[in-house]
């Protein structure tokens, strides 16, 4: 066995660095990908609030307050939320798929499941129709996080020709 005065530069840089290099950047376009999923998910909470407002009198920053404006909500007031948790697992898919070398399909999958388990804690913690609670945890999450996955891999098939 060497020791490291022994091994030649390159041995280091061909096997050891080059290796923990790429789980490091695996890991860092992880979390990019899942911190740009979370800001587009705000941004469409956000986009949603000024393109569907609430109605008058109305006001959500409660659970109360939300549980008793339930009846006051109409559907059009649901497509944000859905929207925002569906483009956001899906962007966040798609970033991982086209940034990172390897475990693509594994990586989109758990962002999926990092979103899905972010939905359900707000689906618990706050009240909503049974119907876009079961809209929102079916169809937002891996559907997206797969389809976020498909989206960046074909394109980067096409793009390798």
């Amino acid at each position: 066995q060497k020791t490291a005065y022994e091994i030649p530069k390159r041995d280091w840089s061909s096997d050891v660095c080059s290796s923990d290099l790429m789980k490091i950047k695996s890991l860092f376009v992880f979390f990019i990908a899942l911190f740009m999923g979370m800001g587009v998910n705000m941004g469409m909470i956000y986009l949603g609030s000024w393109l569907v407002p609430l109605p008058e009198g109305v006001s959500t920053s409660s659970r109360e307050e939300l549980k008793a404006a339930l009846p006051l909500l109409n559907p059009q007031h649901f497509i944000f939320p859905f929207l925002a948790h569906a483009m956001g697992t899906l962007f966040s898919a798609f970033f991982v798929t086209a940034w990172s070398t390897n475990n693509q399909l594994r990586s989109s999958i758990i962002l999926g499941g990092i979103f899905f388990l972010g939905g359900l804690a707000t689906i618990i913690g706050m009240p909503s129709p049974l119907w876009f609670s079961a809209v929102d945890l079916i169809l937002a999450y891996f559907p997206m996080a797969w389809a976020g996955y498909k989206m960046a891999d074909q394109l980067s098939r096409k793009t390798n020709l």
